[in-house]
């Protein structure tokens, strides 16, 4: 399993990126794929994921109305746009996959180290939001 995140970079408050995973080596329609992120002295948190078996999404509160998950089986990609980005947003976002899990559980699995928590795990790419 692979899970290749681009996209990342320094953006000023306002402003939007789109962040790309590039996945091989599984069914890609089996699995949910999700990106969390780790700032610097705060919780981990699961930011959103989307189902490739059946569509469904998560988005954290603090997310909703302004990131929106998207998913392109042609290209086994999935991508994140995020809108009206904040200082707050500024973090190390990584994507991940995993086969069994729910997006309605994904804010709290993501949250989970070791084997209770997601399955597979990109390299992160950071993102910085300048106030």
């Amino acid at each position: 399993v692979q899970l290749q995140a681009s996209g990342g970079g320094l953006v000023q408050a306002g402003g939007s990126l789109k962040l790309s995973c590039a996945t091989s080596g599984f069914t890609f329609d089996d699995y949910t794929i999700g990106w969390l992120r780790q700032a610097p002295g705060k919780e981990r948190e699961g930011v959103s994921c989307i189902s490739n078996n059946n569509g469904q999404t998560y988005y954290a509160d603090s997310v909703k109305g302004r990131f929106t998950i998207s998913s392109d089986r042609s290209k086994n990609t999935v991508y994140l746009v995020m809108n009206n980005l904040k200082p707050d947003d500024t973090a190390v976002y990584y994507c991940t996959a995993d086969e069994n899990v729910r997006p309605s559980a994904f804010g709290h699995i993501a949250t989970l180290r070791g084997k209770y928590g997601m399955d597979h795990w990109g390299k992160g790419t950071l993102v910085t939001v300048s106030s």
